[in-house]
């Protein structure tokens, strides 16, 4: 039982950066979603989208 509250924070801690890294990727993926978006409003497209050209 000595080692009851390092244990507990150490769960504590690594529950608090997991859910961290998970809202942070979150977030990343809708600010890349909306730069594409914008770029894609602006006609640049991606290469990958040309698929008919002939290359």
């Amino acid at each position: 039982m000595t080692h009851a509250f390092y244990v507990y924070a150490s769960y504590g801690f690594a529950a608090l950066v997991t859910l961290a890294v998970a809202v942070w990727t979150w977030a990343d993926g809708r600010a890349r979603r909306r730069e594409l978006a914008a770029l894609e409003a602006a006609g640049i497209r991606r290469r990958s989208a040309r698929a008919g050209d002939g290359e």
